[in-house]
Order: structure tokens, then C-alpha cells, then sequence
């Protein structure tokens, strides 16, 4: 099964919601009323959305179809299109359809520092050993600083994958400083010349102030060492969470300065729209979508591929 199909598949659900009943809500022939626009309104925001996406979408709705005979390709070629300029946001006047829209932030200078953070449970560990293996198969060299040191777990864990994938591991002992571990990553990395270091970090709840300047802190390390890093900061989000997602991504902004989100956990979950509500209201772009438990069920985010995958078989 391909990427596209996995995406297809992983949004089912979230496609379900939109579909019940739309086709006998706008039916061909009817004309387009306030009332239509209202239910058609609500089951958008169901499915996590947002409250701003629906309204954008029912604008633009209202402008072009308003009072007129419904032609159902018309009506979701309007939702396709509105839909892909949120998601393109302010990169829009670059977006090119064969090409991801967000691609990592490489630094000019080994190494490419990636701060990875993200809540407990929301497949953290696996997505960092996903995106090593993304980065491996395009020939990059990847080292792993296991940051998590409040759970040996999280740190055997990481280590496992290491040594799966073939990456270099920097490991301390259990209580030590995250930043410590941190500063010691990007020492290693800069001695073995490796092309990109990920820094795993502690699962952390938004509302942990003392934790939220330990992120802070950690930022500040790595930046002494290697000026400028680092040069992401990917939030992860487990997709079932929906709009909570959403103020998850608010918090860790602040205190990380998120420049991207990997969107685990996409498969089965009736909240895709949560990736159209983040990118409009925060100005994050999705950069990393995980439809499964498989290494390689990770991939750059493509909003043409998340549109049609949502909404290829209506009209």
C-alpha cells in the first residue's frame, strides 16, 4: 500500500463525518440557502476543523454559490481549493504540487540541529526513529541525543531504535540535566561531522510551567554550542486528541518556538481536521504526517495529498 492510499485510509473516518448525508444536503438542482450553509457549517467543526477554517469555507461558500442552482464539482471545488490555501498559509506563492511544502530547515553548516518535544503518549520516540529513517534514505548521516532522562524507558527505547536504525546514540544516566545531554549531542555531533542531530526531550504536560523553561533552557545550550540551532523545533501531536492538539501547540510555541508539527497517529482517528485548524490559527505548517505503526509510515506533508485523500470521492 502506498503513502497516498495509508493517507486515504488514515482519514476514513474524518471523511466519514464530512459525507454523511452531504449529498442529500446539497443536492444538484437545489438552490444554495442559509440553512444548508448552517448544517453544512457544523459538520465541519465535528470534525476538529476549527471554528475559523468553517467560517473560511462558508465564506468563500457564500461568495461564488450563494442563492444559486448547487453544481456539486463547484461546491467542493470550492472547499478543495479554500481548504489548500490554509493549509499553504503564508508559503502559499511558493507552493509547488510536486514538492512538499514544508520541507526541514537544513543549516548550511553541519550539524542540523532538530529539537523534537511533544505531551507523554503521543508516539514521541517512534516518530523521531520514523523521521531518522526518512533522513537516512536520502543519504543523511543522523545522531540521536536521548534528552528524556526522567524515564530510563524513554531512554532504552531510543537507544533500541538506534540501534535498529544504525544511528549514533549520546545516552547519560537517568536524572541527569536534559540540557546537559543536550550540549553533549551537539559536541558529539560536531566531532563526527554526522549531517543532522535529533534531541529527544521529556513528554511534558503544556501546563508545567518548571518544565516549560526546562525546554527554554535547553534551547539556550544548544544555540551557545552551535550558533543558531536549533534550527527546528518539531512539536509532535497524536492526531485522536483534536482541538486540544491545538492548545498543545500554543503552549509549546511560546515556550519552544515550534517552527513545525509531526502529526502522529493520523490512521483511525475521526479529528484530521485538527491539521487545517493548526496551520490557520498558528501559522505552524504540518511538516511530518505518521498514518501507522511502521517505520516507514512517516512522510512530509503535502496539502494537495491531504485535500484529495479527505475528499476524493465526493461530487
Amino acid at each position: 500500500m502506498g503513502f497516498f492510499d495509508k493517507l486515504k485510509l488514515g482519514l476514513q473516518r474524518t471523511k466519514q463525518l464530512l459525507q454523511t448525508d452531504v449529498r442529500d444536503l446539497f443536492k444538484s438542482g437545489d438552490i444554495l440557502d442559509d440553512d444548508k450553509l448552517e448544517q453544512f457549517e457544523a459538520r465541519l467543526i465535528r470534525t476538529d476543523i476549527g471554528v475559523a477554517a468553517a467560517e473560511a469555507i462558508i465564506g468563500e461558500l457564500r461568495k461564488k454559490h450563494f442563492g444559486r442552482t448547487v453544481v456539486l464539482p463547484e461546491i467542493w471545488g470550492t472547499i478543495k481549493d479554500t481548504l489548500r490555501e490554509i493549509l499553504c498559509g503564508t508559503d502559499g506563492a511558493s507552493w509547488d504540487p510536486n514538492r512538499p511544502l514544508s520541507p526541514l530547515k537544513m543549516s548550511e553548516q553541519k550539524p542540523t540541529v532538530i529539537l523534537i518535544t511533544g505531551v507523554n503518549g503521543v508516539g514521541k520516540t517512534t516518530s523521531i526513529a520514523k523521521i531518522s529513517k526518512l533522513l537516512r534514505s536520502q543519504g543523511l548521516t543522523v545522531m540521536l541525543a536521548a534528552g528524556d532522562t526522567f524515564r530510563a524507558a524513554a531512554v532504552e527505547q531510543l537507544t533500541m531504535w538506534a540501534q535498529r536504525l544504525g544511528c549514533p546514540i549520546v545516552t547519560r544516566p537517568s536524572g541527569t540535566d536534559p540540557a546537559s545531554v543536550a550540549f553533549a549531542g551537539c559536541e558529539e555531533a560536531l566531532k563526527e561531522g554526522v549531517d543532522v542531530l535529533l534531541i529527544d526531550t521529556a513528554g511534558r504536560l503544556h501546563n508545567q510551567a518548571n518544565l516549560m523553561k526546562e525546554l527554554e533552557k535547553i534551547r539556550r545550550v544548544v544555540d551557545k554550542k552551535i550558533p543558531g540551532a536549533p534550527h527546528e523545533c518539531l512539536l509532535v501531536i497524536d492526531a485522536t486528541t483534536g482541538q486540544n492538539g491545538l492548545n498543545q501547540a500554543e503552549h509549546f510555541s511560546k515556550a519552544a518556538n515550534c517552527t513545525g508539527i509531526i502529526l502522529a497517529k493520523l490512521d483511525g482517528t475521526a479529528k484530521g481536521g485538527v491539521t487545517v485548524a493548526i496551520r490557520q490559527r498558528m501559522g505552524i505548517p504540518v511538516k511530518y504526517v505518521g498514518v501507522g505503526e511502521q517505520i516507514d509510515d512517516l512522510e512530509l506533508f503535502n496539502p494537495d495529498n491531504f485535500v484529495d485523500a479527505l475528499f476524493d470521492d465526493v461530487g
